[in-house]
């Protein structure tokens, strides 16, 4: 059983949902995978049912026509577009947050569930995953699994402990 197809049975459709949307994104321009993810890129993965995208705002309006088109259920959001598919667990979240926007400049091809895509490089996704555990206003239980995609980075590219604020590399130590 391949990737794709484990992820596609624990999703509901998920995988096919998830090679559906990168055609997608494929077709509008620029964009990357960000979030979990793209952390699974670089490091042992961990299950995750969400897709985290990153598109260039001016593709935006496009994309959204496009998935609803696909039949994709689409929420709009103060910083993100959310798409699902009816049936599929799949969440995709597209950031329109600006600090997110030269990701896809640096992005490179990787085979994400045996789909080639556009992942965040290791620094980008490492700068996302601090900016998203930074947050005061996200979910306890989001800054948690950020923290652990932190921790699973840092313990991988050990480098990467250069732009972690030093409180967090103290939590580490003491969790160690």
């Amino acid at each position: 059983m391949t990737a794709l197809e484990a992820y596609d049975l624990v999703t509901s459709g998920g995988g096919s949902d998830f090679a559906r949307v990168i055609g997608l994104c494929e077709s509008t321009g620029e964009y990357c995978l960000i979030g979990g993810l793209a952390v699974n890129c670089y490091v042992e993965p961990v299950y995750t049912i969400d897709a985290d995208l990153v598109v260039v705002p001016s593709q935006m309006t496009r994309l959204a026509d496009l998935l609803d088109d696909s039949g994709f259920e689409i929420r709009r959001f103060e910083h993100s577009l959310n798409a699902q598919s009816q049936g599929s667990d799949l969440r995709i979240q597209f950031t329109t947050d600006i600090r997110y926007q030269d990701f896809p400049s640096r992005a490179a091809i990787r085979t994400v569930l045996g789909v080639e895509v556009k992942v965040a490089s290791l620094e980008d996704v490492t700068r996302g995953k601090l900016w998203a555990f930074s947050d005061p206003s996200r979910r306890r239980g989001k800054r948690k699994k950020d923290e652990l995609d932190l921790l699973r980075l840092a313990e991988a590219w050990p480098e990467l402990k250069g732009i972690y604020p030093r409180e967090l590399l103290t939590m580490f130590d003491r969790e160690l």
